[in-house]
Order: C-alpha cells, then sequence, then structure tokens
C-alpha cells in the first residue's frame, strides 16, 4: 500500500445533541479513488468538511503529506491542496466558464488595472488539456449541461494545484453517458497521482470507479474494504447495521379495484400529449422514462402546479376542476416534488411545523389559533411511525439527513389522510437504508388502501414496487407493462419509441 496523502485518527465532532462524529479515522493516498459510503446521516459528509476546514473538530489529528496539521478554515486546506466539489455546484450562470474557474484570481494588465481576457482563458484551455477535456473557456456556464458544470467544478479544484480532490455525489444529476465521461477524467486524475475521495450512494458505481472503500454507520467508522475484494452486499450490510427491505410489491389483481382517479386527454404544449391512464384504490402506479419524457410535467398538471391545455380529470368518477394545489389538496391529493426542499419543505423552519402545516385548518381551534399541544402531539405522532431521525420536533428541518427530510415531506401529507398520494423520485439522493424504508412505507401505504401515483427513473425501484407500470416517451405514454410482464429491456424499449405508437 502507498504511503498515505492523508491520514484522519481518532475525529470526534459534536454539535448541540448530537454526536456527530465518534473516534473516526480515514486514510486516502495519492493516485486513489477511495470511497466513502453510509446512510444519510452517517457522518460521511462532517468527516470531509472537517478535512476542509468547514468545521474545526473537538478531538482527534489530521496528518497530511507525513506532518500533523490543524486545518481550520476553507481557504486554508484550499492552500494545502484539498478541494472539494459539492452535489449542489456552486458556479456562476452568467459568467464564462473561465471567469469561474479564476474568479477572485485573474490575471491583470496594464498597471494591474484590467483583466487579462486572453491570459485567463489561455490558462483555462491549459487546464482542459490537462483533463483531456473539449470545452470553449469564453463560453457561459448557463449555457452548459450540468455533466460540463461539474467538469468546470473540477478544473477550478484543479487550478489550485489540488492533490486530494473530494466528489461528493458526483453523478447524480448525469445520463449513462456523462457519467463514462466522468469517470475518464477520475482515472486520468488519478493516475496523475491526485486522491480522490468519492462519496456516492449508488452501489453499483464502486466496482467501477474506486480502489478503496471506507463505510461509515451511526456516527462512527466501521471498517476499508479493497473494492476487488468486496460485494455490495457485504458493503451495504456493513452501512446499515440491519436488514434490508427488498421484498417486491405483490402483484396483486387490481382489475376488480374502484377507479380513483382517471386521467383523459391531457395535453400541454409538446410535454404533454394526449396522455390517459387509470389509478386504482390500493394500487401503485409506476411512471418510467427518460429524462424529459414529462413523467414529473404529468404530475404538476394534475396537482395544478402547472396548468393544462386540454383534458379532464376524475376523481371517483366525477369530472373535477383543478387550477391550483390548494385544489387538488381539497380532492384528497398529496405530491411529493423531486425537489423537496424547494417545493416539499419550510428549509428554514422546525420539523413540528413542517409535519402540521398541510393540516393547520384541522390542527387550529376557533378564531385560527394553532392547537400546540396538538400539533405537537401530531408531529411526534408521525415522526415515530417514519421513525425520523431527529433531535427533536423543533429541529430545523435543514439540518436533517436526505432520507429524514423525505420522511417530513410524507409525514406532512400522512397527516392530512390524503387519498391519492403521487410520488415524484421518491429515493432520489438518500441512501440504501432509508431507501428501504420509505419502499416499506409505499407498500404499507398501497395495503391500507390508498393509491400512488409513483414516478422513478431507476427502473430496479419500478420494477420492485409497481403493480402496473406506464412508460412515457417523448410526452406521450407508449406502453403499459403489468408487475408481472415488465422487465428492464422491455420499459427501455418503450421509453425509447419515439413514435409515440402505443404498445400494451
Amino acid at each position: 500500500m502507498k504511503e498515505a496523502l492523508v491520514l484522519m485518527e481518532g475525529i470526534e465532532k459534536h454539535f448541540p445533541g448530537v454526536h456527530a462524529l465518534n473516534q473516526c479515522r480515514f486514510e486516502l493516498a495519492s493516485g486513489e479513488v477511495h470511497a466513502l459510503v453510509g446512510e444519510n446521516g452517517a457522518g460521511k459528509s462532517t468527516l470531509m468538511k472537517v478535512l476542509t476546514g468547514v468545521y474545526t473538530k473537538d478531538a482527534g489529528r489530521i496528518i497530511y503529506k507525513g506532518k500533523e496539521i490543524e486545518i481550520t478554515t476553507p481557504k486554508m486546506a484550499q492552500d494545502l491542496g484539498i478541494s472539494i466539489i459539492h452535489q449542489e455546484l456552486n458556479l456562476m450562470p452568467d459568467l464564462t466558464v473561465a471567469q469561474n474557474i479564476y474568479i477572485g484570481r485573474e490575471p491583470k494588465k496594464l498597471l494591474n488595472l484590467f483583466l487579462d481576457e486572453q491570459e485567463l482563458n489561455a490558462r483555462t484551455q491549459q487546464l482542459f488539456q490537462r483533463m483531456n477535456l473539449q470545452m470553449d473557456p469564453r463560453i457561459k456556464v448557463s449555457d452548459l449541461t450540468v455533466a460540463k458544470q461539474q467538469m468546470v467544478e473540477m478544473a477550478k479544484a484543479l487550478s489550485f494545484q489540488s492533490e486530494v480532490l473530494i466528489m461528493d455525489e458526483p453523478t447524480a444529476a448525469l445520463t449513462d453517458t456523462e457519467i463514462d465521461d466522468l469517470f475518464r477524467i477520475i482515472h486520468q486524475l488519478r493516475d496523475s497521482g491526485v486522491g480522490i475521495v468519492y462519496i456516492s450512494h449508488r452501489m453499483e458505481e464502486l466496482k467501477r470507479i474506486t480502489d478503496r472503500i471506507t463505510i461509515m454507520r451511526d456516527s462512527r467508522y466501521i471498517e476499508t474494504l479493497e473494492t476487488k475484494d468486496a460485494t455490495i452486499d457485504h458493503i451495504i450490510s456493513l452501512m446499515v447495521g440491519r436488514e434490508i427491505y427488498s421484498k417486491p410489491t405483490e402483484s396483486q389483481e387490481t382489475s376488480n379495484q374502484p377507479v380513483v382517479l382517471e386521467v383523459k386527454h391531457l395535453n400541454r404544449g409538446n410535454v404533454i400529449r394526449d396522455v390517459s391512464f387509470q389509478l386504482k384504490k390500493g394500487e401503485i402506479l409506476g411512471f418510467a422514462g427518460l429524462m424529459g419524457a414529462g413523467r414529473t410535467e404529468v404530475a404538476r398538471a394534475i396537482f395544478g402546479a402547472d396548468t393544462s391545455d386540454s383534458g379532464e380529470i376524475r376523481i371517483h368518477g366525477n369530472p373535477v376542476k383543478i387550477n391550483n394545489p390548494h385544489d387538488a389538496v381539497g380532492y384528497g391529493m398529496g405530491y411529493l416534488s423531486e425537489d423537496r426542499k424547494r417545493y416539499g419543505l419550510l428549509v428554514g423552519m422546525d420539523v413540528e411545523t413542517n409535519i402540521a402545516i398541510s393540516s393547520y385548518k384541522k390542527l387550529s381551534s376557533w378564531g385560527g389559533w394553532m392547537n400546540k399541544a396538538q400539533t405537537l402531539a401530531v408531529a411526534e405522532q408521525y415522526s415515530a411511525a417514519l421513525k425520523v431521525k431527529t433531535p427533536s420536533m423543533n429541529q430545523e428541518v435543514k439540518f436533517l439527513s436526505g432520507g429524514n427530510q423525505q420522511k417530513v415531506v410524507i409525514a406532512k401529507w400522512l397527516t392530512r389522510d390524503c387519498e391519492i398520494l403521487i410520488f415524484d423520485e421518491p429515493t432520489r439522493g438518500i441512501d440504501i437504508g432509508a431507501k428501504s424504508e420509505i419502499y416499506k412505507l409505499l407498500n404499507d401505504l398501497a395495503s391500507q388502501g390508498k393509491s400512488i401515483m409513483m414516478i422513478s427513473s431507476e427502473l430496479p425501484e419500478i420494477l420492485l414496487m409497481s403493480h402496473r407500470i406506464m412508460v412515457m416517451c417523448e410526452g406521450r405514454i407508449t406502453g403499459e407493462l403489468s408487475n408481472k410482464e415488465a422487465t428492464q429491456e422491455k420499459i427501455m424499449m418503450l421509453a425509447t419509441n419515439r413514435s409515440g405508437g402505443v404498445i400494451a
């Protein structure tokens, strides 16, 4: 084994009411891709924030290139050659690629009074050549795909002569082709001696890209494995320390169940084209398709978040007019957006408020005054039922892990006792353990008679959870499959059926 570039030992970190890091360790060698995995809330991000100077450790030691150091600020980490690329990219869309990379460090000319754009672009081009990346330094960041923006973040990190590069969920929003391009650059950086910390929930990527894997659980270091010797099942068992829910949704016969929601000939420009389907009582109806297929647009139109050009929506056979989300909620519908932080949560408010907010009228007394005891009781009831990990009901939601934030959104709609639930990417960005709990919850809700429309880009998830599957391509429904007949191959065939003809 190569000599350690970074060695973290006995790292401790406390926040009010939370022991965030408990005797944690991590080791990274030069020219290595080292995965850091664990459930949301396991301590991965906190450990990396200690390494990058965002947090100061309470105890333990950090040895960097053979010397014990104290990293007290992000600027100090950057000067040492330690950089992080966050999952939520931090670029300025109206500036060019080169301006973003060298912001605050721009080359000057004419007595240091003017920006030297030519030199700026030349330096950026040299960086891109090192990365074997084809990109115009003069293009605005707003004109780039998410994948290309990720490359810009990597180039920016390397412009600081980084020897340690931390990547947090780098493939979360990328297509398969874009992931291949990213992995090519990661391999190039590894071969040039850069040590890369790779944080990901996507287990299948670990075998492709990493050399070693360190597992964390409940704020503790668990074990470090050689990737070539590790199995996915073993990694997951170390991550969660408990049984994972993998029971497929029963392929029950739903044809005799009453239709709860019916959509007929829904249209909205080119994004929704003549969409019709039925959702039955106690059914999980999966919606599959490639990015841009129109699945989220259909969900938003049904829920009144976007207006449709034409079409009819019936609930229990009765035509309804849904002009806005308030109307939809009045008809017993709940919607869990794919962007939970933007549309599903008040991240600056506490858990209690977020859970109770959709039912304030029900939980308020005469005159509109809130019944504090009742809202707290309801929040505690659903928080306990969904196993939300939070120090208290007063904890601000922004401090919860992704999986626990998702549970809070679900709790909000369960408090409302919605009959129809639309789940848009219910497990995006959450770990395998939290996914397991969400899967069990969805099945439990269906068995209680709730009707669920579930949009997911993960085919194994669609196949595991759906009673029936509607497949979309370019705004149209191109096929319907039962649980028994569905395969990944059949779904992909329908998802790329650009002719629009429905295949049953």
